[in-house]
């Protein structure tokens, strides 16, 4: 069983809170909740939780709910590790809060097993994001303005499907989602992904992700 992760719990809607709560699996520990921008830095300062799982749009910050969020982040002196869940897929939003500190990005149409998973990868250091908000971010931070895709010699290595199969996942998209957009079996992705990782001599998706939006791939 994974190692338990503390969490506190950030959304100014209570049935929602409890939903997740309940929906998390067994190794994520909620030490405490927290409906607005005071209380949730208060929460965070008593608890010191290794995870907060906090909406982008939450009253009690500088008169805009849409930095509540932001505020708490900078708000809080913690060493934990902050994963948004919102319903917003908006670009904005996403730069905004991740720009604060927040190490991930996920919306509420997750499951509580994908909400676990991600608050286990985020406790571990991993960025996690859900499919094509990852682009967002990469847009404003991946890479410089004006560079261009230097990597013709690299991407020869690959073939054309593994290129595709390589720019799904670099955005972000599971390997289900990445078989649902190109029509091929879960274990054709597998072995589509572990071939380009060899040739392009990386360990990990997120290096994956690292080196395409260097070269300007996504």
């Amino acid at each position: 069983m994974p190692e338990s992760i503390r969490v506190v719990i950030v959304d100014d809607h209570s049935i929602f809170r409890s939903g997740l709560r309940a929906d998390l699996d067994a190794s994520v520990d909620v030490v405490g909740e927290a409906a607005d921008v005071p209380s949730a830095i208060a929460v965070i300062a008593e608890t010191q939780p290794d995870v907060v799982l906090l909406d982008v749009h939450l009253p009690g910050g500088s008169g805009d709910d849409a930095a509540g969020g932001e505020a708490v982040i900078r708000g809080s002196a913690t060493a934990a590790r902050f994963l948004a869940l919102s319903v917003s897929d908006a670009a904005a939003d996403v730069v905004r809060v991740i720009r604060a500190g927040a190490r991930g990005y996920i919306t509420k149409g997750s499951s509580g097993i994908e909400v676990s998973s991600a608050v286990h990868a985020v406790a571990d250091g991993d960025a996690v994001f859900s499919p094509r908000l990852a682009g967002f971010v990469l847009d404003a931070f991946g890479a410089v303005a004006g560079e261009t895709a230097t990597a013709t010699d690299e991407l020869d290595r690959l073939s054309a499907r593994e290129q595709e199969v390589m720019r799904l996942i670099a955005r972000g998209y599971a390997y289900k989602e990445v078989a649902s957009e190109l029509f091929i079996s879960i274990k054709t992705v597998e072995t589509h992904v572990s071939s380009v990782l060899r040739k392009l001599q990386l360990s990990s998706r997120h290096e994956l992700t690292a080196w395409a939006s260097e070269r300007r791939l996504l």
